[in-house]
Parts: C-alpha cells; structure tokens; sequence
C-alpha cells in the first residue's frame, strides 16, 4: 500500500481566446501524501487557484484547456475520468474551500439545507433523520450550534460564513481538501481561530490538505511542505523546515521573505521584488524570473533554468547548477 494520495506529473494549462493565449501552468510537478498539509504560495496571478480547480476539473469549459500531464488521485488519473466519475470525488473524496465565504453560499438556502445537500449527493443512505444528525454534527464540528442549521447566510458574520463552509467541505470527510485562500476575507483575530481550527479537524479525521495562500505566517503555522510559485511554475518546494530554515533559497523565495516584516531586524523600509510578473500571454525563453532577478545571467535568458535537488529539497535556478555560484 502507497502513502501517495496525490501525485501532479508535468500539468499545463492554457486559457485561450479569438483574441490571445494565457499560459497560466506551465509543466507543474507535485505530491501529496495521505494526511499531510500542502502549502503553495505564490503572488497574485501565478496559477494557484487555476492549479485547484484543474484537480477538480472546475475549469471554464470553453476557454480554458489541460493540454499535457496527469493528475493521479488514489492511482486514478482525474483527466481521463468521466464527467459522472469526476461528479461523485467532488465533495466526497475531494472537497473545495472557496476563496470568498461571502459568495461561495447560496443566500436563499438555510445552511442546513446546503450542508444537507451535499451530505445527500454523496450519501447511500438518504435517510432524512440521518442527514439532519450529520449536519449537526459537522456544524459543531467547526464551532457552530446545531440549532443555527436553519439560519441564512446573511444572518451570520464573515468568520462564521467560511466555518460553515469548511463545514460542507467536511461533510462527507473527504480524503482531501483544497483550501484556497480560506482566510483573506477575514480579520486577524477570526483568521487564528479558524486556521486553529482547520489544523485541529485535520489532525482529528487526518484528511490531506492543500493550502493555497500569499501569506508566509500562515504557511508556517500549518503546513508540513511547501511549494513557491512563480509565472505558472513551481520555483523551490521542501518540507517547512528547508523552506523556513535552509540556507539555499530561489531568489524569488527570498524575495518573497524580505517583502514581509522581520521582528529580529530593524530596517526603514522593506524590500519588494523590482518589477512585475512577466505577462502569462508572453512567457519568456529562458527563466520567467529572470527580468526582476538580481542575479540573472546569460544562461538565464536564453534557456530554461536547471533543477536542483538536495533531499527534499527542489530549487529551479542557474545559480545552483554544477559550477554555478551559490
């Protein structure tokens, strides 16, 4: 038996229009194993939600396209299933944390009925009785009085929004959750209790997560590896600790921590990445990090960047090939 839950082999994805060509994931390569939590990161527009909804198949039908790699769930490659057979692992083997709380919930259903719903869809068993006892039972789960499940979503605030929709997620006790930016929409004391939460359900029904986010401090508090995306590619991936902790980092990596303030050193100002990310309809040649990279090289402009691997440790740069200086 395999601990491999989730494995991604050379995915790219394309949005195309009369008009132009959006190359949003470019060759991307990932694993997930049974029970583990999986941070990718990345600014805004680098292809992590459209990474999500490919392991979903929620892609817009008539603009966007998978054109190569595989996505193996449970040795079952999720591109080569039907439209049905992709319909019963929504929900019930993989469930989806929208980014919005406030849009992701249908405003003229209680929530009971919607959590019921999916409860119903995945279920044998579509005894009335029993779905209502489960819905109860998952909305105490994150936090919510069983008594509430008749209430609107307007009737609740923007944290209690994203827990009753990590309820829904929970519903049927998926073998994974994909959970894009679950807590952006939120203030900083409801964003804690509900990442606390989020990694006390994960360690109690030990469900694999993916945890899409821009935010390093959220990384750090409940992910066990990460993965750095720029430009549609994965640029560095490890465990936290060689992300956190190594010596040897992708110089969009350190871009990003030098973006973000530091309790242990003063400094005047921050230091953000110069310039911006490379427009995804004109994907450079060589490295698409190379025009804001402080140690670009020729090689970086004219060929794609090589890999280096050390452990669990993968950095795809030119400053760490044989001979290059490190």
């Amino acid at each position: 038996m395999t601990n491999n839950l989730l494995r991604i082999k050379d995915l790219s994805v394309i949005y195309k229009t009369d008009l132009e060509t959006v190359y949003a994931i470019n060759g991307v390569s990932l694993s997930l194993n049974k029970g583990e939590t999986l941070g990718l990161v990345g600014e805004t527009g680098a292809g992590k939600t459209t990474l999500a909804l490919s392991l979903l198949r929620l892609l817009p039908e008539r603009t966007s396209k998978i054109t190569c790699g595989e996505i193996m769930f449970k040795d079952k490659n999720i591109l080569e299933m039907s439209a049905e057979e992709v319909r019963s692992i929504r929900g019930a083997q993989i469930a989806m944390i929208f980014q919005d709380p406030m849009t992701a919930l249908n405003p003229v259903l209680t929530i009971g009925q919607q959590i019921g719903e999916a409860i119903e869809l995945h279920s044998e068993d579509t005894n009335k009785e029993k779905i209502e006892k489960r819905v109860e039972e998952v909305l105490s789960l994150v936090g919510i009085e069983p008594v509430r499940k008749k209430d609107y979503p307007h009737q609740f605030s923007g944290g209690m929004k994203q827990r009753v929709v990590i309820a829904m997620a929970l519903a049927c006790e998926p073998d994974l959750i994909v959970a894009d930016e679950p807590t952006t929409a939120l203030d900083v004391t409801i964003q804690a209790q509900v990442l606390k939460m989020m990694r006390d359900l994960r360690d109690r029904l030990g469900t694999a997560m993916i945890m899409i986010t821009h935010d390093l401090g959220i990384v750090a508090q409940i992910c066990d590896n990460v993965a750095v995306m720029y430009a549609g590619n994965i640029v560095e991936s490890g465990t936290a600790e060689d992300i956190f902790e190594g010596d040897e980092h992708h110089p969009y990596t350190i871009g990003l921590f030098n973006s973000i303030p530091d309790l242990e050193n003063k400094t005047s100002r921050l230091k953000p990445i110069p310039g911006l990310m490379p427009d995804p309809t004109e994907i450079p040649i060589g490295c698409s990090f190379a025009p804001r990279c402080v140690h670009c090289m020729e090689i970086c402009k004219t060929g794609k960047p090589t890999q280096y691997v050390n452990g669990s440790h993968s950095i795809v740069c030119n400053l760490f090939a044989e001979g290059g200086a490190k």
